[in-house]
């Protein structure tokens, strides 16, 4: 199973947390998601989510100005 690469950047909040939600909903259970993000915001917003959603949230990662989020449908 590949990981789908979820290209949010530019988007403000809420949105990087809205379209996460909305991907996370299509997906099947065990299914691993890969979300860019732009917006600082996000590192409170896409982990709340996650913690509200019940899915794994297995990795974080911070360049420069790039959040990404690997996320596990759980």
């Amino acid at each position: 199973m590949s990981e789908k690469i979820i290209n949010l950047r530019g988007l403000k909040c809420p949105l990087p947390a809205l379209r996460t939600k909305k991907v996370l909903k299509g997906i099947a259970s065990g299914e691993v998601i890969l979300v860019e993000c732009t917006d600082p915001l996000s590192a409170i917003d896409i982990p709340n989510l996650i913690n509200q959603t019940g899915d794994v949230l297995e990795a974080t990662d911070r360049t420069e100005d790039l959040l990404t989020f690997r996320i596990r449908k759980a």
